[in-house]
């Protein structure tokens, strides 16, 4: 916010220079007044319909100009489209038949559209409506949040535009993968710890860990590093209860999964040692640089966020951290397997997004209600 900056003559005449020192108080506080504290209904509904349709749009060459059922590495795309399709999960690849939630939401949709859809891909078709749900839930839920850390529109609308014009969106998030399902359920939980709805945790621990199998362990680093960094006192028993209780029903989630599926439990470890490669730990650690998502996504995001990181809450940069933390240790563990880019994208990108918006939009959102309160 500009201030009303009025120098004091030596020479007295100090009632004028209080008499300004006021006015520049007032001033201050109307323009912290006119700031919004939330966002109606109606306009949230009417933004969630305008990102859904951006969504829609920016993964229309997946419907009938790209053959994503035929090309080479994307076995697990295939594998999502044929549980989609009304296929059986245990039909296809081990890695993904447990990641059930965002290809089961297509089902009804597939079957809903078979045979009106012309020269479209019916079966992606269906995962980019769920896809597009969850990614413009993911944007409204990063712009609820953010109106009050930023204390301005302007800054909360940019945050979630930045977050779906980044590379991961319409490349990794709309074109076929679950991610999108993970990503939402993750900046779900940020909401839940950001306005004290601890009882929403445990749902999204079960709906999470039913989009991905990782969701699991950065539930765990998130939340746990948010309460240990969270300053205040108030619902703090009550809130480390449910987050212990998130943490019990995502495990019993993922664990009724695996027994629909094949019949047999897993623990997470034990999943994890199933498919981890032949890489040594150093090895797969520096093997995840090599993902050239990582550079598409970040190349940008990264450095122009590190400006303004230091405005957002504590308990959030702490929780984003351990989570990331958490993502290069998996990577490390199983070795091996690509997709340290998507994974970081998923914990941080909305984050870092809010960052950059800050950096851009929030000295034009300043001088727009200093503006205001002075009219």
């Amino acid at each position: 916010m500009y201030r009303h900056v009025m120098i004091a003559p030596r020479c007295g005449h100090g009632r004028r220079y209080d008499a300004g020192m006021q006015e520049s108080a007032l001033l201050s506080e109307q323009a912290r007044r006119r700031t919004p504290e939330s966002v109606s209904i109606s306009r949230l509904a009417l933004l969630y319909a305008l990102f859904f349709s951006i969504c829609l749009g920016l993964e229309y060459p997946s419907l009938n100009r790209v053959d994503r059922m035929t090309a080479p590495g994307l076995t697990d795309v295939q594998g999502y489209a044929t549980i989609a399709a009304g296929g059986p999960a245990s039909d296809v690849e081990e890695l993904v038949r447990f990641r059930v939630l965002v290809p089961y939401l297509a089902r009804p949709i597939y079957r809903a559209v078979s045979g009106h859809t012309g020269s479209w891909d019916t079966v992606m078709l269906a995962l980019l409506v769920v896809d597009s749900a969850f990614v413009a839930g993911t944007a409204i839920l990063l712009l609820v949040i953010m109106i009050p850390v930023a204390g301005s529109y302007p800054v909360a609308l940019g945050s979630a535009l930045i977050y779906m014009l980044n590379f991961a969106v319409p490349n990794l998030r709309l074109a076929g993968f679950i991610d999108a399902g993970e990503g939402f359920f993750l900046i779900a939980v940020v909401w839940c710890l950001m306005k004290g709805r601890y009882w929403v945790l445990p749902v999204a621990g079960v709906l999470g860990a039913m989009a991905k199998e990782t969701f699991v362990p950065y539930l765990m680093a998130f939340t746990a590093a948010w309460w240990l960094s969270s300053r205040s006192e108030r619902g703090r028993s009550r809130g480390a209860l449910w987050v212990v209780a998130s943490w019990g029903c995502a495990l019993v989630s993922i664990s009724a999964v695996h027994w629909a599926v094949r019949g047999s439990y897993s623990s997470l470890v034990g999943f994890g040692m199933e498919h981890r490669g032949g890489m040594s730990y150093a090895q797969a650690f520096l093997h995840s640089f090599a993902d050239r998502n990582l550079y598409y996504i970040f190349f940008w995001l990264l450095p122009l966020s590190l400006v303004g990181l230091g405005r957002f809450p504590k308990e959030w940069r702490m929780g984003t951290a351990a989570a990331v933390a958490t993502a290069f240790a998996l990577v490390t563990f199983v070795g091996g397997v690509s997709g340290i880019g998507r994974a970081l994208f998923d914990v941080a990108g909305p984050l870092l997004s809010a960052s950059v918006a800050m950096l851009l939009f929030g000295e034009f959102a300043a001088v727009k209600e200093t503006r205001a309160a002075e009219n």
